[in-house]
């Protein structure tokens, strides 16, 4: 017997049985007794015994039928089980959530949130992967990944934007005091850049002059890195300028460490999103950690880059 036909008529030999007969089981699923009574001789002619003995007022099991009745039972109570389980909405979000977020985004704002939602969910364990890596997330088995991108790159994930966030170019005083400050960014070429090796072109920037128009340099790229955090940690020592996200460089721009380069052009605007491998179906585990997301997000991100501009 093929797989496929495996389970073919289960449904309605249990129904059948649990109706007493034909004409009541066909009654309660919408079908007419012709097609139920032809659907019950399939099942027999298919497994090879008869299921059930039939007389013009009743029907009854016979001792196969009997044992077959018993194994569909579960195998019913056990797809019941199965659907509940996946596809309940009114219950407490349960089982292991899988996520992957920049290492920066998770240090200036998932903390505090990953802490609530373990308070609010105790049935929901977390595996967290902090890395700047741009990660596959159907084939490693993500629930939900967090990126920020100038553009996200299209693909068969679904995507919600959390906020939006300036991107800076920035340097230390100790660089500056050392190597002097660029006032264009075609001056780039002469300085050492910390780059971002997960951008398509790490060292191609793009910027807009005050008319909008686009000034693409190619910078010199003193060292190239695939870790946020380190290209931050080598800018605050004095080796280089790098370009990254505002959530990055929150406290060194407001202690001062940091000085932002190029202020009279238009900072680039930073899009952060959560994505996930399908809107259909989604599990309470995931959804109720996006819109723990939304909810807690500051919604003057936007307003704050914009004063600063």
């Amino acid at each position: 017997m093929t797989s496929n036909k495996l389970f073919d008529g289960i449904v309605i030999f249990t129904q059948v049985v649990k109706s007493g007969g034909f004409s009541a089981a066909a009654e309660s699923m919408g079908h007419s007794s012709s097609y139920v009574s032809k659907e019950i001789n399939k099942l027999e002619a298919r497994l090879g015994v008869r299921l059930l003995n039939r007389t013009t007022r009743s029907i009854g099991l016979t001792p196969e039928g009997e044992a077959y009745y018993q194994q569909c039972q579960q195998l019913m109570v056990d797809a019941e089980q199965a659907v509940e389980l996946i596809t309940q909405h009114d219950v407490d979000p349960k089982g292991r959530l899988k996520i992957s977020s920049p290492i920066g985004f998770a240090n200036s704002y998932l903390q505090p949130i990953l802490s609530e939602y373990m308070q609010r969910y105790p049935n929901v364990s977390l595996e967290l992967d902090l890395n700047d890596r741009r990660v596959d997330v159907v084939a490693e088995g993500y629930d939900l990944a967090i990126r920020a991108a100038l553009q996200l790159e299209e693909s068969s994930l679904i995507c919600r934007k959390i906020f939006s966030c300036k991107g800076y170019t920035v340097a230390s005083k100790a660089y500056i005091s050392r190597h002097g400050r660029p006032h264009h960014p075609q001056e780039l070429s002469r300085h050492h850049c910390l780059c971002y090796s997960n951008h398509k072109t790490p060292g191609r920037w793009q910027y807009k002059d005050s008319e909008g128009d686009p000034i693409q340099v190619d910078v010199r790229q003193k060292v190239l890195s695939n870790n946020a955090e380190i290209q931050l940690a080598l800018t605050l020592s004095g080796h280089g300028i790098c370009r990254l996200p505002k959530f990055y460089m929150t406290d060194a721009l407001a202690s001062g460490q940091l000085e932002i380069l190029f202020p009279a052009l238009p900072a680039p605007e930073i899009d952060v999103y959560v994505v996930y491998p399908s809107r259909k179906h989604l599990s309470p585990k995931v959804r109720a950690f996006i819109d723990l997301v939304v909810e807690k997000i500051p919604p003057t991100v936007l307003a704050e880059d914009a004063s600063e501009k």
